[in-house]
């Protein structure tokens, strides 16, 4: 019977697939305990805030202790697996695992062994304890007292032979906020002084008079009600999705994009006629064959000119060191929707891209997008971006800024519409462009220019080579 000692134990940890992620959720485990794994293999699949990534293991060796389950998110630097190097069998996984009957120490690890990971710190909440007011003579001394007061003011002459009780003037505003008559209070201090707890002792006596009627205990029935409430929904009728991953990480950006960055949106309307015959033309070009080619081609392409024309809506603001960085490339971000929520990844380099170059990297990205397989490094350093909303049958929209980015421009849904071309009202394909820009950077000149120019470009195809 061989045993694995602890020296020959490896554990790989969650890394940090992207830069200054702190998280990322399995989804897929590859393996299972006791199979056998190679340097280089993949043993996972992770997905993090940007993307889906696969996690190849370092090392070779025999699985010992999945640590995790599928579907929980695990702290970047947490070991998710432990694999025996050693290189001799591993039957002893199973004995190892019941032999650490200690609960308590694993809340210190980052998981129990071989069983599906309990969050630290939601064991059972300590007991609230409750102060009860004191209980006992004093509410037959405070009787007798307030009967003998009522009998001496009845008299009328008992009463100024009263002597005057010693006490600090705080001390008699505090009686007289809480209506005690200090003549009736029991003095503890030192020759004979009344002190703060001799008033609130006075008055604890009548406080269980009234909170008596068992308020208490009735404090700790209501978490019990609160608690069916929450899970009292309508399962059938409701359906609640945690909020992780991309879709986590797109509404924290997006919140701070839109508190943080002035936005400014302009629109305009355009006719796209010709555009839209130059892409049945490209269609058939032997250049293409095999490439994605529609409008979305060429508004990127409008879009870059547009930017090569006024290069100075292509920057970022500084916050840090108070500086405009105005970039000398241009990295597209296209906006896409996949079922893991919005991604943005973006083309590199996308100034220096011919047309055909520019449609291979867009038909790669998109499809990367949708197999959910974008790598957190094509969704970094974007620049300006593209978010065609048309696609869904939409006119338009008011897009948020990519954090970090100057300009994003929205395309709307290609319509046949009735407009006036040549002097007469004819059918044409119409679309409308919104442009959202951060007005730090980019003033009302500035962004007209840039909407202008990419409205220009999409009425007249031919600018292209003119202008690019």
């Amino acid at each position: 019977m061989t045993t694995m000692t602890e020296a020959s134990v490896r554990e790989f940890k969650m890394p940090d697939v992207g830069e200054g992620l702190t998280e990322a959720e399995i989804l897929k485990w590859y393996v299972q305990v006791g199979d056998t794994v190679t340097d280089g293999q993949v043993v996972c699949e992770v997905e993090t805030a940007k993307a889906a990534v696969e996690l190849p293991i370092p090392y070779d060796g025999v699985v010992r202790e999945l640590r995790f389950a599928e579907g929980t998110t695990v702290d970047v630097g947490t070991a998710i697996i432990a694999v025996d190097v050693s290189g001799g069998a591993a039957p002893e996984p199973a004995p190892a695992a019941p032999a650490e009957p200690e609960p308590a120490p694993a809340a210190e690890e980052a998981e129990p062994k071989g069983r599906t990971p309990v969050l630290v710190g939601y064991g059972v909440a300590a007991s609230s304890t409750k102060r009860r007011p004191r209980k006992g003579p004093d509410v037959a001394v405070a009787a007798a007292a307030q009967a003998v007061q009522a009998e001496l003011n009845g008299h009328g002459a008992a009463a100024p032979v009263k002597e005057r009780p010693l006490a600090k003037p705080p001390v008699r505003k505090l009686a007289k906020d809480l209506g005690v008559d200090l003549t009736l209070v029991t003095p503890s201090g030192p020759d004979g002084i009344i002190t703060r707890e001799d008033v609130h002792a006075a008055v604890a006596p009548v406080t269980p008079v009234v909170e008596a009627p068992v308020p208490a205990p009735a404090a700790v029935p209501a978490p019990a009600v609160a608690v069916p409430a929450v899970a009292a929904y309508d399962s059938g009728r409701e359906t609640r999705v945690p909020v992780k991953g991309v879709r986590k990480a797109t509404a924290q950006a997006m919140i701070g994009s839109a508190f943080t960055a002035p936005h400014v949106t302009e629109f305009v309307t355009v006719d796209v006629t010709r555009t839209m015959k130059l892409v049945e033309e490209l269609k058939q070009d032997k250049e293409f064959q095999g490439l994605r080619v529609n409008p979305l081609l060429l508004i990127a392409k409008a879009l870059l000119v547009a930017i090569k024309r006024n290069p100075e809506v292509n920057a970022s603001w500084d916050e840090a060191a108070q500086e405009i960085v105005l970039k000398h490339y241009v990295n597209l971000g296209i906006a896409a929707a996949t079922p893991r929520g919005l991604i943005v990844p973006n083309i590199k380099d996308a100034q220096d891209k011919t047309l055909p170059q520019l449609s291979a990297a867009l038909g790669e990205l998109v499809t990367t997008a949708r197999e959910g397989k974008t790598s957190p490094a094509a969704m970094q350093g974007g620049t300006v971006t593209i978010t065609n909303v048309g696609v869904f049958g939409v006119d338009t929209g008011t897009p948020i800024l990519n954090p970090g980015e100057s300009a994003i421009l929205a395309v709307g849904a290609i319509k046949l519409q009735p407009w006036v071309h040549k002097g007469k009202v004819k059918p044409r394909q119409v679309t409308t462009l919104a442009l959202s820009f951060d007005h730090r950077l980019v003033d009302g000149e500035l962004g007209s220019k840039v909407l202008a120019d990419v409205a220009a470009v999409l009425e007249q195809p031919k600018r292209l080579i003119t202008w690019a």
